[in-house]
């Protein structure tokens, strides 16, 4: 049971990063040049259309349960880019916004006050902590 309920909040967390990336492609877009990353723009720009979509497909098979093995690894692919990418810009001294999730709809004031959990250093922990708990998984029943 806690595996199901872990499996479902894990799909539910990476269905509103997508969605949020989704629903603002100019935006990830920015976000994902202000890595500064050396890749050319038409890869970067590539990145930025296919990689929500992954993480909306990954997140999708989670909640329901079909090939959850497949849907995390692909998560541990999607983290492992994610944790070079943070890291190489908290290391840089990058003062960014992740990209990662749309804090919007929490309002204003409680958004902007929030806006910690976006920077590239909470994003590397966090995605270090997503990793782990996808290891965690692989432990244990999925279903």
């Amino acid at each position: 049971m806690k595996t199901f309920i872990l499996r479902w909040l894990l799909g539910v967390l990476f269905l509103w990063a997508a969605v949020s990336k989704i629903g603002n492609p100019r935006e990830f877009l920015s976000s994902v040049y202000a890595y500064e990353l050396p890749f050319p723009r038409p890869i970067l720009q590539g990145v930025a259309v296919v990689l929500p979509w992954v993480e909306l497909l990954c997140g999708l098979l989670l909640i329901a349960g079909f090939w959850p093995e497949t849907a995390l690894l692909g998560l541990v692919l999607l983290l492992g880019i994610f944790v070079l990418a943070t890291g190489q810009a908290w290391a840089r001294g990058l003062k960014i916004d992740c990209g990662c999730f749309n804090l919007d709809f929490l309002g204003p004031g409680l958004s902007s006050s929030l806006k910690f959990v976006e920077t590239a250093a909470f994003a590397f922990f966090r995605n270090i902590g997503l990793l782990g708990l996808i290891a965690w998984f692989r432990k244990g029943d999925l279903r």
